[in-house]
C-alpha cells in the first residue's frame, strides 16, 4: 500500500537528515518498481539499511530507459534532458510541482537571499529551443515569484541584453543573469558591461557550440568581460529536483535536503563523504519524494567541507 508524503517530511528540520533519508529509502523501495527491482537483484538484504551510506544509489542513466516513479498519479510535468542530437534524453516524472518550486526556493535562499530582491535575465537560447526543460522552468517559477517587471527571457538577442543590464545597473537593482557557458561567452565577446550590482550564474554546457573550455577558463574569460571578482555557478540536472550553487571558488553548497557521497571509481558499492575524497559523485535529493532520492551520478567531484564539495569532471565514457 502506497504511503503518502507532504513537503514537510522532506524539508523539516524537526527530524534529522538520516531519519528522513531511511524514511523515504523504504518508502521508494515500496513504491518505485525499477528502484525496488535494481536492489533485488543486487540481493541486498533490506534489514541490513540502518544507515545512509548503506542507501544503494540508482545509477542515473535508469532515468534513459525506464519511468522511474514512486507514484500511481499523473505527473503534474515530465522534465527531459537537453542531450545532444542522437543522445537519448533522460525523462523525470514530476508527480508534485510544489515540492520542486519549495525545494527551488530553498536552494536559491541558502545561497542568495529572497527570490522578491531580484530581477532575473535569462540567457539560454539552446534549453528555450526545447521542450520541458527543468533549467527553463525554474527560471520562470524564480520570475513568477520575483515578480520584477524587467524579468525576461533572451534568446540570441544580445544588443537588447545589453541594454537591459546597463538600464538595471544603473537603478543599482540587484540582478540574476543565469546563462548557459556557451551563451554567456558569446555574449562577452560582443559586450562588455561592468556589472557591479548583477550576479552572474553560469550553468555549464558548451552543448557542442564551441571547444570545451575548463572550468577557471570560463571564469577568467567571464570575471575580466564584466569586471567582476566571482562568477557564480549552478550545478543541477534532470533527474533532480534540487539546485547546487557555488558563490565563489567553485565550491557548491548543499542544501539541508541534500547531500554529497563520493563512491570509489572502481567499487561503485564503496561510498564516503569523508572530507578530502575524490571520486564519482552520488546524491541524495530528498525533494525526489515521488521518483528517486538516491541517484549515482556519472560526475567527477571531491568533498571539500561537510557543507561543499566541487565537480571536476566527467567520468570515462559516461
Amino acid at each position: 500500500m502506497q504511503q503518502n508524503f507532504s513537503t514537510i517530511d522532506v524539508f523539516t528540520n524537526a527530524i534529522s537528515f538520516k531519519e528522513k533519508a531511511l524514511k523515504i529509502f523504504r518508502f521508494q523501495h515500496a513504491n518505485c518498481e525499477v528502484y525496488r527491482n535494481y536492489i533485488q537483484h543486487l540481493k541486498i538484504d533490506m534489514e541490513q539499511i540502518n544507515s545512509v551510506e548503506k542507501i544503494p544509489f540508482l545509477p542515473i542513466s535508469f532515468f534513459k530507459t525506464h519511468s522511474v516513479v514512486a507514484s500511481k498519479k499523473t505527473p503534474e510535468i515530465v522534465f527531459k534532458s537537453s542531450g545532444t542530437t542522437g543522445i537519448v534524453p533522460s525523462n523525470h516524472f514530476v508527480i508534485d510541482k510544489r515540492i520542486y518550486k519549495k525545494s527551488m526556493m530553498n536552494c536559491f535562499k541558502n545561497d542568495f537571499g529572497k527570490i522578491e530582491d531580484y530581477c532575473f535575465l535569462a540567457l539560454l537560447p539552446s534549453y528555450l529551443e526545447k521542450e520541458n526543460s527543468s533549467l527553463v522552468y525554474m527560471v520562470e517559477q524564480m520570475m513568477q515569484i520575483s515578480k520584477h517587471p524587467e524579468n525576461g527571457f533572451y534568446l540570441y538577442n544580445h544588443d537588447e541584453l545589453n541594454n537591459k543590464l546597463i538600464e538595471l545597473e544603473s537603478k543599482k537593482q540587484k540582478t540574476i543573469l543565469i546563462g548557459v557557458t556557451y551563451a554567456l561567452l558569446d555574449f562577452a565577446e560582443k559586450f562588455q558591461p561592468k556589472l557591479n550590482y548583477t550576479t552572474v550564474i553560469e550553468t555549464g554546457g558548451m552543448k557542442g557550440r564551441r571547444e570545451e573550455w575548463l572550468k577557471f577558463q570560463v571564469h577568467e574569460y567571464l570575471q575580466k568581460s564584466f569586471q567582476k571578482n566571482e562568477i557564480a555557478s549552478e550545478y543541477g540536472m534532470t533527474e533532480l529536483l534540487s539546485q547546487f550553487y557555488a558563490i565563489k571558488q567553485g565550491l557548491f553548497k548543499m542544501p539541508s535536503h541534500a547531500k554529497i557521497f563520493i563512491r570509489d571509481r572502481h567499487d561503485p558499492f564503496q561510498i564516503s563523504s569523508e572530507i578530502g575524497v575524490s571520486g564519482c559523485v552520488n546524491i541524495i535529493d530528498l525533494a525526489n519524494i515521488n521518483s528517486c532520492s538516491f541517484i549515482a551520478t556519472d560526475d567527477i567531484g571531491k568533498i571539500i567541507s561537510n557543507t561543499t564539495f566541487e565537480i571536476t569532471g566527467r567520468a570515462d565514457n559516461s
